[in-house]
């Protein structure tokens, strides 16, 4: 690996994270709301709104405010939340782990589900199998998230009442183990399928592409013409370079993911960083907001840069022209 090209991927994101933190928090700030009055209500005394704007440092101009908070965050402190009265960055945390597992199952089920399909929908080329799949593809697209999301609770949940609508766990739930495990695996089923639906149809265009372009190539033909099947030609000469922009593709859709799972953790009642997130935003909660924002950003930039890596090892010529 060209070791320059590692660094100049390091500092480029370094920039990128200074950038988004500077414009996330001048956006959270400068939004509509007040925060003491979320926090006292409309009707609270004068002197204890005085009181505290001087306890959060919010008496300060917004370029100070932000030069405390740049610096805080420097030694990782990201402030305490006004509403949980405790640090921000362990309210944060606290639901990291429900929101790292409904997105990434959905980044599981759609990878293994998409790319089978994009392979078999490149192989039928206008035939019926081809024209199901991708239409069937555009169609989940299309619809948005919400409206996926309920349809799944009505159908799945109030008509057939297969699954549960709500939560991580069954209410007064104290299971332990399998009980436990399998409990959590119903609850996380509805939601993590809804969310992978965008996320495949994506992968799945972008793998149907990829491949098509593939087997045009030189050494598919070369493969053909020594006898090869057309299942060999696909899967052990075609697929496998054709997964170097489907890679690409599912590192660039992590910002889209974790979008998507605000409305699926709203809708499904997951305990996640995405109902943490709207319940931040009614009470203007700024610190779990920014550190909310901040936490978001630097996964999608770190992502994004890993992705890079990922690709200039798997393509020389990308480190040459980077």
């Amino acid at each position: 690996m060209n070791y320059r090209f590692v660094v100049r991927r390091v500092l480029a994101m370094v920039s990128t994270i200074l950038g988004i933190l500077t414009i996330g928090f001048f956006l959270v700030h400068l939004a509509p709301g007040d925060p003491v009055t979320a926090l006292a209500g409309e009707h609270g005394d004068a002197a204890y709104y005085a009181f505290m704007r001087d306890r959060y440092g919010l008496n300060a101009s917004l370029p100070q405010q932000f030069l405390t908070w740049i610096t805080r965050v420097g030694r990782g402190d990201l402030g305490t939340s006004y509403v949980y009265g405790r640090s921000a960055a362990a309210v944060v945390i606290e639901r990291v782990p429900a929101t790292l597992l409904l997105t990434g199952t959905a980044l599981i089920v759609a990878t293994l589900v998409a790319i089978p399909l994009g392979a078999l929908s490149a192989q039928h080329r206008h035939g019926k199998r081809d024209f199901a799949i991708a239409g069937a593809a555009l169609t989940l697209y299309s619809a948005p998230l919400f409206w996926i999301a309920q349809l799944a609770v009505l159908v799945f949940a109030l008509w057939w009442g297969a699954l549960p609508v709500q939560g991580m766990l069954d209410a007064g739930s104290n299971g332990i183990g399998w009980s436990r495990a399998l409990d959590l695996a119903r609850h996380l089923l509805l939601p993590a399928l809804v969310l992978a639906t965008h996320e495949a149809s994506v992968i799945l265009r972008v793998t149907r592409t990829a491949v098509l372009d593939e087997l045009t190539r030189d050494h598919v033909r070369t493969a053909r013409a020594k006898g090869a099947s057309e299942r060999c030609v696909l899967y052990r000469h075609a697929l496998p370079r054709a997964l170097l922009p489907v890679v690409s593709v599912i590192g660039m859709r992590v910002g889209q993911l974790l979008s998507g799972a605000v409305v699926v953790e709203i809708v499904f009642g997951w305990p996640g960083m995405g109902r943490l997130l709207l319940a931040a935003m009614q009470a203007r909660d700024i610190p779990v907001t920014l550190a909310l924002f901040m936490l978001t950003s630097l996964a999608v930039v770190i992502t994004n840069m890993l992705t890079d890596l990922a690709y200039g090892f798997r393509d020389p010529r990308v480190r040459l022209r980077a």
